[in-house]
């Protein structure tokens, strides 16, 4: 039985545990700084919206098409999930590409004719009477907004009922992981590591904090800032503007969107993407930027006569989406072990998917698993 040690409790960490996790020949353990339940900056999952508004290229869209129909089921089946189905609008101001070369969080979604038309079962164009002023198309589809503070714990719940042991530690070196091979749960609970640091595969799900850890170092990570506002209007449709331009017209690093969280969750009103800013604090002016846009754009709003000033606001936050130059890193490597460099470790990478981690969740977490049996087959040889 292979030991596993998933690095990081994430979406994309836990996600990862639970399809292992669901292999019986598999023993899995997740050991991270930050668990569900914590906001901290460098813990970027508690801070997405989250929903699935598909942003990869054709290409590179096998992660995206294989986690919707997991969401879609746990929307429809799955309560407990915090998932919901929501009406979503992409709209288009035309003009200048979307992609500007640093990763935004746009991406492909704005395509005139996309990709996930095809997954999409209702997608349409917008009728011209529905398109807001300023607006060149726009396109209509069914989609899911996810509430993270409910589907986070569910993540945590579901692996623990497969036998996943939990354990908090702060890793200054990923070979560390390696010292929780076999992870137990004890009846006082603790945990007690079982098996040798030599017999486990690591899974490497730090995210952001990958670009600071002994052994990864990713010098290619670095965050994509993100700026919302929380209020409490229930709003629909879902939106998502591909381009906002400043005062001199010149496009930005600030987004329009807005989707509704289920549960009591409130509307997530966004945002930025600022490549290389660690700051953590919230800008007001940003903040007032966010809602006059959502004001004099949201259909309902512009309906009902609303200005910024009559939204209710529960929060600001600030999360740090963990983007990665040339993108995802799915990948293996074998690294010598800190503490005896002649002993090495196999090691699964699933870092690195900036603002869509968890729409592509699932898929990635499939692939992690094809890479493990990889490794456990014997597949691979060390790539040092």
């Amino acid at each position: 039985m292979p030991n596993i040690v998933v690095i990081g409790a994430g979406v994309s960490g836990l996600t990862s545990a639970l399809l292992l996790a669901r292999d019986k020949k598999n023993k899995v353990a997740v050991v991270a700084r930050h668990m569900p339940g914590d906001y901290d900056i460098e813990y970027t999952s508690p801070w997405a919206g989250a929903n699935v508004l598909p942003m990869a290229t054709e290409a590179n869209s096998r992660w995206e098409r294989e986690t919707w129909p997991e969401m879609k089921r746990l929307a429809a089946e799955v309560p407990e999930a915090g998932i919901h189905f929501q009406k979503a609008w992409v709209l288009r101001k035309g003009g200048e590409p979307t992609d500007d070369g640093k990763g935004r969080l746009s991406d492909a979604l704005f395509d005139e004719n996309p990709w996930y038309k095809s997954i999409m079962s209702d997608f349409k164009d917008l009728p011209a009477d529905k398109i807001p002023p300023g607006i060149q198309s726009g396109s209509e589809f069914t989609s899911v907004c996810i509430n993270t503070a409910l589907y986070l714990p569910y993540l945590v719940g579901q692996c623990r009922a497969l036998g996943v042991v939990f354990r908090r530690a702060a890793l200054n070196h990923i070979s560390e992981a390696a010292d929780f091979a076999g992870l137990e749960a004890q009846a006082d609970g603790t945990t007690a590591a079982t098996a040798s640091p030599e017999d486990v595969i690591i899974v490497n799900c730090s995210g952001l904090l990958s670009c600071r850890l002994g052994g990864v170092m990713d010098s290619k990570v670095q965050p994509a800032r993100g700026q919302v506002v929380v209020i409490r209007e229930e709003l629909s449709p879902m939106l998502a503007l591909d381009r906002v331009d400043d005062e001199a017209g010149q496009r930005n690093s600030e987004l329009l969107y807005n989707m509704l969280r289920p549960g009591g969750g409130g509307t997530i009103v966004g945002g930025t993407y600022q490549v290389g800013n660690w700051e953590s604090q919230p800008d007001p002016n940003t903040a007032v930027r966010l809602l006059t846009r959502l004001a004099n754009t949201h259909p309902q709003l512009v309906a009902e006569g609303k200005t910024a000033a009559d939204l209710s606001i529960i929060r600001q936050g600030v999360g740090l989406r963990p983007y990665r130059a040339g993108g995802v890193r799915l990948e293996t490597e074998k690294i010598a072990l800190e503490q005896k460099p002649s002993a090495q470790v196999w090691v699964v990478h699933n870092y690195g998917h900036a603002g869509w981690g968890y729409q592509g969740s699932y898929g990635c977490a499939k692939r992690v698993v094809e890479l493990v049996d990889e490794v456990v087959g014997g597949k691979f040889t060390a790539k040092l």
